[in-house]
């Protein structure tokens, strides 16, 4: 079996790996659970109804930013709940919440620490305005510089498509030279990330985030799993150290 130091790029999926997307998303509908008095409603249940609600959308209006897609979702999430109808205007700030979602306590240190070993590139479901925003936040990625950038926006569709894949691949040839077998694909979701990996061809780490709910499948594929992040780097730093 190869070593994580065998490979020379990770690609990173953003939202549920580097950045709290779920904590992000209860967030964001708090107001309207607020509003509508529902305030006991399970965080996971709200998730799970999400997720259902997202996957198909994603499927169908793949040329949607994200941004415009999560505005689209949140009258149908509102509906599902039984919460009271939103606002355009509270549709809308739902979708631009993307920027204020926070990022894991670990990632930043974990990145910092992985660009030593790797380049790391991105290749998320989100739109380019978002992440921008998102990655610049003092309560994000802190203004992290990745080796390069893909999303949805850029390529057209949505993850688990493997046109998003095989558009990282050529990408990260021309840039960078590096080759499929040498790219690691790291993630927590299961759905959007590592099935579609291996049917491509790729080895995987699982950024496992105990607790999740969204990307989960009771079917789970990888090479290697972590908890965090930070995990994974600490497994990188102990193999470069034994190779000293």
């Amino acid at each position: 079996m190869s070593k994580l130091t065998d490979f020379k790029l990770l690609s990173f999926d953003v939202y549920g790996t580097l950045i709290d997307w779920e904590r992000g998303v209860i967030n964001a509908l708090q107001p309207l659970v607020e509003k509508s008095k529902k305030t006991n409603i399970d965080p996971k249940h709200i998730l799970k109804v999400f997720h259902a609600l997202e996957a198909p959308e994603q499927t169908e209006n793949q040329d949607q930013r994200y941004s415009e897609l999560l505005t689209a979702i949140h009258p149908k999430l509102c509906k599902e709940l039984g919460l009271q109808e939103p606002t355009k205007e509270e549709s809308s700030a739902f979708g631009g919440s993307i920027s204020q979602w926070p990022a894991f306590p670990d990632s930043v240190a974990a990145l910092k620490r992985l660009s030593k070993t790797y380049k790391l590139v991105v290749l998320s479901n989100v739109d380019n305005d978002s992440f921008l925003a998102n990655r610049q936040a003092s309560t994000g990625l802190q203004d992290f510089q990745f080796n390069a950038m893909y999303t949805a926006e850029d390529i057209g569709s949505y993850k688990p498509d493997l046109k998003n894949f095989e558009y990282m691949l050529k990408k990260v040839k021309d840039a960078f030279g590096i080759e499929k077998h040498e790219i690691l694909q790291t993630a927590q979701s299961q759905f959007h990330d590592h099935h579609p990996a291996k049917a491509i061809g790729m080895k995987s780490s699982w950024i496992f985030r105990p607790g999740a709910i969204m990307g989960n499948r009771d079917d789970p594929v990888f090479n290697w799993k972590f908890d965090t992040l930070l995990d994974m780097a600490d497994a990188v730093d102990k193999e470069l150290a034994e190779r000293k």
